[in-house]
């Protein structure tokens, strides 16, 4: 039944109206102020609303711009009822967003009317948006889970393929049937990268990908896992398994089996003799050799992350005696190679050495361009490497547990800034931290955290603890209620890098969190791919709809910045206003109350 809110302070008009819609079979709702409307607005959510131009404390005008102003209640229809119709009164209304206008006194036929034409246009216009939104749901599922230069599956999309043939196992014919994984990484090709020109590598890639995909039956998988390798699944079904399988005289279930051990070697030695012919590439004539390594399920793991792993072994053990070959994964090859397991020595003495600084990127309000946030990033000063990236070092900390230690730190240092900052007097700002995925499923994490604010004295509506949609989605019931548990002490909390992990906000609509940022991938295309453009809208219109304010991550460019804006996009942070910088470079920018708009 549709519902329509009647906000009138003359008590007769109101009654009248009232009873004029509700002969029609509409759900109504009165209101006799302004206030007590917008009160009735957010609770009720009409489908469409009728509101007197000229009240008491709060008018009509006031209404309509208090409701444009919340996610919620910004599209529902809105008809002004007034007694003045001058064209600057009108004008006025619809600048404000109002739809249409009734004059005072109006006829049943009119007031119907007006709100049979409101209510078509609110139908064709969610008819649209459904349509909309399925197809960029459509070309978000199609990011989401395949590699935008290879157009193969990612690593997610093979997760799900592995779990689709791991369900075959349950059938009594397949049982105890041999899983094997490929891991094919290409030989020297960071070589070949850095001499020639970058397409020509993106090129490479695509043509190496296709001969690969080529080989595979339907009931395969291949997946572009990173910038060299790419991760092969051979099904039970597998035709070339069964036509191997065929061609011996009796086939063993068990996976130890000689036979079928020598079906995995067979199709190893095809991939490899896959890159015998050249790649022709314009005016380049490229030889290319691959490394494999095979581990299989369940005889070497039952989950991918540990088959990948252990194929990569494999695969480095291939590599090290020349590439161009294949290995199977064996116990006793070790995990650690002599470079990790220096760093990993380094970091722990680092943490003591005070070798770690914490930058700080501004986060911009787009209405008001001042800075309303700051995002904490680390770096480490290597005594003898230089500055290292993150990249480089924090996989090694997460494998560890000194990524608890190394995110205490930075949890503890920014939370101190913080309170310098507001101690100095500078507007008070909103800092995030990033938690990895150790950090948040730790048993004592709030304990921590009030550890940490109590110690420094920060105020925790001021922090924000940023999570990837990966640490969300792992044990749902879990993590809603370490969620719960830490906004009840006033603490924020953002989804980061959304569209890059495993959800979609109808997913994501169950946590409560507070913000969610998008990831730079799709901000950087804005202006050139009409696509990513309409995905980012789509993103940021069905992130307001669930209440939460919206942070593009990655802005570079005045293009980029217009579109966020002309889309409402709330707030940004990227190097078109600052790169991370050391604290006392945003004091500076602080102090002098630096904005996007006067940079």
């Amino acid at each position: 039944m549709t519902k329509i809110l009647v906000i009138e302070d003359e008590e007769l008009v109101r009654a009248n109206i009232l009873e004029m819609l509700e002969a029609e079979e509409f759900e109504t709702v009165g209101a006799a102020n302004g206030q007590v409307g917008v009160q009735l607005a957010k609770q009720e959510l009409p489908d469409l609303i009728l509101c007197d131009v000229m009240m008491p404390e709060l008018d009509g005008y006031s209404v309509l711009s208090a409701l444009r102003e919340l996610p919620e209640t910004a599209s529902i229809p809105f008809i002004f009822l007034t007694a003045k119709a001058s064209k600057s009164d009108l004008r006025a209304g619809m600048e404000l967003g109002a739809d249409d206008y009734l004059t005072k006194p109006f006829s049943r036929n009119e007031l119907l009317g007006a709100i049979a034409t409101r209510l078509e246009k609110q139908s064709r216009l969610r008819s649209h948006y459904t349509r909309a939104l399925r197809q960029v749901a459509e070309r978000l599922n199609h990011i989401v889970h395949y590699d935008s230069l290879t157009n193969l599956p990612n690593r997610l999309l093979l997760q799900e393929r592995f779990n689709s043939i791991c369900q075959l196992l349950a059938n009594p014919e397949m049982q105890n049937a041999p899983i094997p994984i490929f891991l094919v990484s290409l030989d020297r090709f960071h070589r070949i990268h850095e001499a020639l020109e970058r397409q020509v590598g993106e090129l490479l890639l695509k043509n190496v990908a296709q001969r690969l995909a080529a080989s595979l039956d339907p009931q395969d998988t291949i997946a572009h896992i990173s910038i060299d390798q790419f991760a092969l699944i051979l099904s039970p079904r597998s035709q070339h398994r069964q036509d191997f399988l065929k061609s011996v005289d009796r086939v063993e279930t068990n996976s130890q089996s000689p036979k079928l051990k020598a079906f995995f070697k067979v199709f190893a030695q095809a991939i490899l003799d896959l890159f015998k012919q050249p790649f022709l590439l314009g005016a380049h004539e490229i030889f290319m050799t691959a490394s494999i390594g095979i581990s299989i399920y369940a005889e070497d793991g039952k989950d991918l992350d540990t088959l990948i792993k252990r194929a990569d072994l494999a695969r480095k053990q291939a590599q090290s005696h020349g590439g161009n070959q294949y290995q199977f994964y064996q116990a006793e090859m070790k995990p650690i190679s002599v470079e990790t397991l220096a760093i990993e020595t380094d970091l722990r003495r680092a943490i003591v050495a005070d070798q770690f600084q914490v930058l700080y990127q501004p986060q911009i309000d787009l209405k008001t361009g001042e800075i309303i946030g700051a995002e904490a990033l680390i770096r480490w000063h290597h005594p003898e490497r230089g500055l290292m990236s993150p990249a480089q070092f924090i996989p090694i900390a997460e494998e560890s547990d000194l990524i608890i230690a190394l995110g205490e730190w930075v949890l503890h240092t920014a939370c101190s800034q913080g309170k310098k900052w507001h101690e100095l007097g500078l507007e008070p700002i909103k800092i995030a931290v990033n938690l990895s995925a150790r950090q948040f499923t730790q048993i004592h994490l709030k304990p921590r955290l009030l550890k940490i604010l109590q110690s420094t004295g920060f105020n925790p509506k001021y922090l924000e603890l940023e999570v990837t949609e990966s640490v969300l989605v792992q044990h749902v019931s879990s993590t809603i209620q370490i969620m719960n548990d830490l906004k009840a002490l006033g603490i924020q909390i953002s989804v980061d890098d959304f569209g890059t992990g495993y959800s979609s906000l109808i997913y994501l609509k169950q946590f409560p969190f507070d913000t969610l940022k998008i990831d730079q991938r799709f901000v950087r295309n804005l202006t050139a791919d009409s696509r990513d453009a309409a995905i980012t809208l789509a993103i940021i219109q069905m992130a307001h709809s669930l209440n939460l304010k919206v942070i593009a991550e990655g802005v570079e460019t005045d293009a980029e910045l217009a579109v966020l804006r002309q889309n409402q996009c709330d707030a940004i942070q990227g190097y078109l206003f600052s790169r991370p910088i050391p604290a006392c470079e945003f004091e500076v920018f602080l102090n002098t109350h630096r904005t996007l708009y006067s940079r």
